[in-house]
């Protein structure tokens, strides 16, 4: 003869049954600001030593860079390393302005001596072999006469040179390395153009 098995069921009326636990709304407020606030550390760490977005703003790197592209700025390889000749940087030229910024290329290292000479730009009086330029040279500018870099100095030019404020006019001047910002190293805008910028 089988018996028959009655499944017990929690009863309210005995007590049985099981109690929801109140929600914590102050647990749960708290783990929100704290997810809120690791987001923006985050962001502020990418932005400020990784990487951030910048715009080409006028033609003074046509035709390797046009007005109105968007670019990824990287920082982290100059945390590491030294700028290099013919990389491609964004510097604020005026420590006072904050928000304003040049892109250029790197012509001169520190501790070099750089001179342009009719068409020919010349290091420690040997040319420099480079085909960025997008016309030959009319104005050497400061350049005229041999600019020896300090130690933490970069000479840089536009690749438009005739259309760019650089380290020709005493305005710009040599640039501090303190004052560079990071390498230009990839194009997001336009689509048609996405992809890494060559600096060789």
């Amino acid at each position: 003869m089988e018996a028959d098995v009655q499944e017990e069921r929690p009863n309210s009326e005995n007590g049985e049954q099981a109690e929801k636990k109140p929600k914590n709304v102050f647990r749960e407020f708290l783990e929100m600001i704290l997810y809120v606030a690791g987001v923006a550390l985050a962001a502020f760490f990418l932005y400020h030593y990784v990487a951030q977005q910048v715009e080409v703003d006028g033609h003074s790197m046509m035709n390797t860079l046009d007005h109105g592209e968007h670019l990824i700025l990287e920082k982290l390889s100059y945390r590491f390393g030294d700028p290099k000749r013919f990389d491609i940087i964004v510097f604020r030229p005026y420590e006072d302005e904050k928000s304003t910024y040049y892109i250029k290329r790197i012509i001169g290292l520190p501790g070099e001596t750089v001179q342009i000479v009719g068409y020919d730009i010349y290091i420690d009086g040997e040319p420099l072999e480079e085909d960025y330029g997008w016309e030959p040279l009319e104005d050497p500018g400061l350049a005229e006469e041999a600019v020896t870099l300090g130690e933490d100095e970069y000479f840089v030019l536009g690749d438009n040179r005739n259309n760019s404020m650089d380290s020709r006019d005493q305005r710009v001047g040599n640039v501090r390395r303190d004052a560079i910002m990071g390498r230009a190293w990839v194009r997001v805008w336009p689509f048609n153009k996405i992809g890494v910028l060559s600096h060789r």
